[in-house]
């Protein structure tokens, strides 16, 4: 009996020996016994980089780069907001743009672009200077004190003026060539100005044409007129137009306003008739250009007249 009882227990332990198909989770190595997985290859897809701004890649302009003079251009591609000095510019949807110089501007300036990524772009100008036509007299300046009642009258016309020059319509007539609003004797040029024993006066602001009394006189280029009143106690019978990009027009001394406020009107249009009235002495049209607050020659508009 304790032979037979041996044998079992022994046949007892055999079967607790694993045998070679025992689940592979008894292995004395699991390690290699897990499943092995092949790694799956992902492909990494980068974002296309955003295409370069079509357009030129500095400003591109051209015009009368002189005192008193104007230049027409296009900023660099991507532009976000562009100045010329410290005026901004003002941009079409394609970028393009009108600046122009001051009568007394220096010999430099810089057109600056501002790109949508941060990045400015410069580009120098030099402006070149004029001979102006400057008298100097042996005599004292005349200042006379207005009265109240002058200024009274007047500090509504300024405030009229004012809102009239800065009214920007969206015209586009700052992109024509520009002609000549009438002809006839050019009694007054921009820029002039007389020294009273080295004191400066004031300059002239704009061209005096002098055709004859009652001449019909056009708009120069396209535009909307935003002032046309009778009666100012200086300038008389008055227009202006707003010919876009801060641009705009003048005329002086009206007899009769062929126009009304808002009209817009188109190169070669009738505006009004030369005459005589506020301060002038003698008939003619005194015809001003400003572009923000500079003021501008008209003849380098025009070009000579015929």
């Amino acid at each position: 009996m304790r032979r037979a009882a041996m044998l079992g227990l022994a046949g007892l332990c055999a079967a607790c020996v694993p045998s070679p198909q025992a689940d592979s989770r008894n292995s004395a190595n699991p390690a290699q016994d897990r499943e092995v997985v092949e790694p799956i290859a992902v492909e990494q897809v980068l974002p296309e980089p955003e295409p370069e701004p079509a357009g030129p890649t500095t400003f591109v302009y051209d015009g009368e780069l002189t005192q008193g003079g104007w230049i027409r251009g296009q900023a660099p591609a991507g532009t976000r907001s562009a100045r010329l000095g410290e005026q901004e510019l003002t941009l079409d949807a394609k970028g393009r743009f009108f600046a122009a110089f001051d009568r007394d501007q220096g010999p430099a300036i810089r057109l600056v672009a501002t790109r949508a990524d941060g990045k400015t772009i410069e580009s120098p100008i030099a402006v070149s200077p004029r001979d102006w036509n400057i008298e100097h007299v042996d005599l004292a300046r005349n200042i006379s004190n207005p009265s109240q009642a002058f200024l009274d009258r007047r500090r509504p016309e300024l405030e009229a003026i004012g809102t009239a020059r800065a009214n920007e319509t969206g015209s586009e007539g700052w992109r024509q060539d520009f002609v000549w609003p009438v002809k006839g004797r050019i009694s007054g040029r921009f820029g002039s100005q007389r020294y009273y024993r080295g004191e400066a006066g004031s300059y002239h602001s704009g061209i005096d044409i002098a055709p004859g009394a009652g001449v019909a006189y056009v708009a120069p280029a396209d535009g909307v007129v935003t002032l046309a009143r009778e009666g100012f106690s200086l300038e008389g019978g008055l227009i202006i137009m707003d010919h876009g990009q801060g641009l705009n027009s003048a005329f002086l001394h009206s007899s009769r306003l062929l126009v009304s406020e808002g009209q817009r009107v188109k190169q070669g249009e009738p505006l009004g008739l030369v005459g005589d009235t506020g301060s002038a002495r003698g008939a003619h049209l005194h015809w001003s250009l400003k572009w923000k607050d500079a003021r501008l020659d008209p003849l380098l508009f025009t070009g000579p007249m015929d």
